[in-house]
């Protein structure tokens, strides 16, 4: 049973520091050996990689562009005719992983045009998004680089997204058929779209390749009250063999590190043990010696 590693991602933890390279920093200082960025497309990805290569860290997934955001559009993947910049995008996204050692790329599908019926554009996006993701994994294969779709919550987050159900992306998928498309799982949208956590993972994780956390309702860090119980969250995906990053995507509270006051002692599985009076252990990401049975939080 393999344990959990984490990742920091920059879009979201550290936001009173301006710019990647200054987010890499203190994510390095902090005890992440993993980080991942949406877009990372503001810095060369010369200056990014040096960044992580003094900070001690690995990139483990980057995102397409986002297109043309002034014109309300985040990802191109299966927007009606977008597909060129969608295939521009996705040459450049390749250039960054390239030159950050990055093995994963969210290929975004984009929203529902404005203006359009959703089920009536649902067949024509459909097929549009098919052929750029078949286009995607044979321009990945040849840099042994893998794709992942990840469906974002259309009841909050984003109402026009375009993806937002694992079901809905998992039909894709088998639609592709290429090993090198795989599931990006975010268990704050999963939660809000469908629930059914338990199940739902135990049946889309063999084909998952990505996981990111965030506490419900409030995007907050998994440490914060909210509808989720991470610790048997994060012991189910350990028990169902999970081997690849766990994201930290979350609003942090305040302006200091993301879990704060929250200490983390030791690990039984991936159940938390935090103890306000025990000293700091040297990471908050990764694993320490198993031994006490408890799953406490204290908040601080």
């Amino acid at each position: 049973m393999a344990p959990l590693r984490f990742s920091a991602n920059l879009s979201w933890l550290f936001p009173e520091l301006s710019g990647l390279p200054a987010r890499l920093r203190a994510a390095g200082s902090s005890g992440f050996e993993a980080v991942e960025v949406a877009w990372p497309y503001a810095e060369t990805p010369e200056a990014l990689a040096r960044s992580a290569r003094e900070a001690g860290l690995r990139l483990v997934l980057i995102n397409t562009p986002p297109g043309d955001q002034e014109k309300g559009e985040m990802g191109l993947g299966a927007v009606p005719g977008r597909q060129a910049a969608f295939r521009e995008g996705l040459e450049q996204a390749v250039r960054y992983a390239k030159a950050l050692g990055c093995p994963r790329i969210h290929l975004m599908a984009g929203r529902v045009p404005q203006g359009a019926d959703r089920i009536a554009v649902k067949a024509e996006m459909e097929t549009i998004f098919l052929e750029n993701l078949r286009h995607a994994a044979g321009v990945l294969a040849q840099e042994d680089l893998v794709g992942l779709l990840e469906p974002i919550n259309t009841r909050i987050t984003d109402p026009q997204y375009f993806l937002d159900t694992p079901q809905q992306a998992a039909a894709i998928l088998q639609k592709v058929g290429r090993p090198n498309l795989q599931l990006q799982m975010d268990i704050f949208h999963w939660q809000i779209m469908d629930g059914n956590l338990t199940g739902n993972i135990r049946e889309f994780l063999p084909i998952v390749g990505h996981v990111q956390v965030a506490q419900v309702p409030g995007r907050g860090e998994p440490s914060s009250p909210g509808e989720l119980n991470f610790p048997y969250l994060f012991q189910l995906l350990e028990d169902e063999g999970y081997k690849g990053f766990v994201g930290c995507e979350y609003q942090p509270r305040g302006e200091a590190w993301p879990w704060g006051r929250e200490l983390w002692r030791t690990w039984t599985g991936a159940v938390f043990s935090l103890w306000a009076e025990v000293p700091r252990p040297p990471s908050p990401c990764r694993r320490h010696s198993r031994g006490l049975e408890l799953a406490t939080y204290i908040l601080g």
